[in-house]
């Protein structure tokens, strides 16, 4: 009998499109898969009813990792510093560890959606017991095949898509853009409002951050700023119809408002939260 440690297979789920097929291909080819799912405590309902859906179709319980200290504490240690692409201490404390906290030092295959159509890298442990692995990358499988395996599996695009969000992670998203703020505001008005309590001065400091770059939630909630977004997104939905290419609905919307700084680029986004 061999003495060497047996490899575990895992797969992280975000409650988004890519992570959600490739658990769905994988379901057959790796029986002893076990998937799993860094929960923040501020995700949208959609993606916990997302992941219920996907965790019927698997027919395998989801490990739900929390993190031993929740998003408030760490906002709170960290100065009441609002995450953001140049600080993702969330994805650190909230996402990565327990994640490597419940793969111990066992070797661990750890299975990314990165499509074969992607161009990017993300924020995936280090640690030498866990090698990543990306099938769809392997297979040559792009963003028409895993919303295939999507749709004829019956699990489906995730259903926040239905009102123009374009990622999981928490409600609260930094990454997202102007036009997926209003639409939070429209459709989950109270989140919205929680997202807004978090944007004061702290009062240790003094500092004062905001979740969507260059404007406060206040700011961007005036009837008339909501109004120029909303045209400005229509605008550049209407210039990605006019092209003559392969552009899916979820492409143009994964694109960026004109009113975006160049340096909210979604292919810098968490790996861990967003696929």
């Amino acid at each position: 009998m061999s003495n060497e440690p047996q490899v575990r297979h895992i797969l992280s789920l975000s409650g988004g499109k890519d992570s959600a097929a490739l658990a769905i291909y994988m379901r057959d080819r790796v029986p002893e898969m076990e998937y799993i799912f860094s929960d923040t405590g501020k995700e949208l309902p959609e993606t916990y009813d997302y992941l219920q859906r996907l965790e019927n179709y698997l027919g395998k319980p989801l490990h739900r990792l929390n993190a031993d200290l929740g998003f408030d504490h760490w906002y709170t240690m960290y100065g009441g510093m609002i995450p953001s692409n140049h600080r993702r201490w969330c994805t650190k404390m909230l996402k990565l560890k327990p994640f490597e906290d419940y793969c111990g030092d066992q070797p661990v295959v750890n299975y990314v959606g990165l499509r074969a159509d992607e161009n990017r890298s993300g924020y995936i442990s280090h640690k030498t017991n866990i090698k990543a692995v990306y099938p769809f990358q392997e297979d040559g499988l792009i963003l028409r095949d895993i919303e295939e395996i999507l749709r004829t599996s019956g699990v489906g695009m995730p259903p926040y898509t239905k009102w123009g969000r374009t990622r999981s992670g928490c409600f609260f998203c930094f990454y997202q853009q102007k036009i997926e703020w209003v639409r939070l505001k429209e459709t989950h008005p109270d989140l919205y409002e929680k997202a807004k309590e978090y944007e004061v001065p702290f009062e240790k400091t003094g500092n004062f951050f905001t979740w969507s770059q260059g404007e406060s939630l206040e700011e961007l909630e005036k009837p008339e700023r909501m109004a120029q977004i909303r045209k400005d997104h229509a605008l550049r939905v209407e210039r990605m119809a006019q092209r003559k290419d392969n552009s899916t609905l979820i492409a143009v919307f994964s694109e960026h408002d004109s009113t975006e700084s160049p340096d909210d680029d979604d292919d810098q986004g968490c790996l861990v939260c967003q696929l």
